[in-house]
């Protein structure tokens, strides 16, 4: 018996799937969004979001760091506002004024924002050639890792670097300090100094700058030459990342 509603289906080829609808494209994110993404400008009208604006999308630095004061005295964001604010000076030339103003405001940023300021001021120590100042940070910094207190207590951490994120173990951090270190004190001329910072480097990982600078120190500590070489040193391990 044939079945009642095979008439019906005669002639109709067979298909993979119900014919359906065609798929609407998604709309495009409203202009303000697209706007805000590409220049990384936060959404908003808070004093710290009209810094940001005068910063990235005006350009002018100098309105801008007014700005973030305004935004830290009215406790918009204080932590990026002053990190931001620090950046800006250092980049108008104003690093002695950025240092006094991470030291004298930084009480009012959270325990989170704290090693980052800390690093920042590195930088900032570095362009003043503030060599004092700057061998007693990484010290410090140094001796927050042996006591289990950096990275807020944890094994690693997110650091960025020209863009991108990636994470840096207490290890690797530990490594690029000594370094770092190991070069403030030979520009200070302690060599036997700057040789203990290296071997305690060496300790932790194989680097082939930091070999290169060992033996410079000891060259160094013989009354040897090297001077040629002093000039690459730690480049590498003091540019290659901006920790947060």
């Amino acid at each position: 018996m044939q079945h009642p509603w095979n008439e019906a289906v005669i002639g109709i080829r067979a298909t993979k799937s119900a014919p359906c609808s065609p798929i609407k494209p998604a709309a495009p994110p409203p202009r303000a969004e697209c706007f805000h993404a590409a220049l990384k400008v936060p959404v908003g009208d808070t004093p710290y979001v009209r810094a940001k604006r005068v910063q990235l999308v005006d350009r002018d630095p100098e309105k801008a760091i007014a700005l973030f004061w305004a935004a830290i005295n009215a406790g918009d964001r204080v932590d990026s506002a002053l990190k931001d604010m620090a950046i800006v000076m250092k980049q108008q030339n104003r690093a002695e004024e950025a240092i006094e103003a991470i030291k004298s405001l930084r009480v009012r940023c959270s325990d989170q924002a704290q090693e980052s300021l800390d690093n920042i001021l590195l930088d900032l120590y570095k362009k003043c050639g503030r060599l004092e100042d700057q061998i007693a940070l990484l010290q410090h910094k140094l001796r927050l890792i042996q006591q289990g207190m950096a990275f807020n207590g944890k094994r690693t951490k997110t650091a960025r670097s020209q863009g991108r994120k990636f994470q840096v173990s207490v290890e690797e951090e530990a490594t690029r300090l000594l370094g770092n270190l190991g070069w403030a004190l030979m520009q200070k001329e302690s060599y036997a100094e700057a040789e203990v910072a290296y071997r305690r480097a060496l300790l932790i990982g194989p680097d082939n700058n930091k070999m290169c600078n060992l033996g410079i120190c000891l060259m160094k500590q013989e009354g040897g030459g090297g001077e040629g070489d002093l000039g690459e040193g730690e480049a590498g391990d003091g540019g290659r990342a901006q920790r947060s």
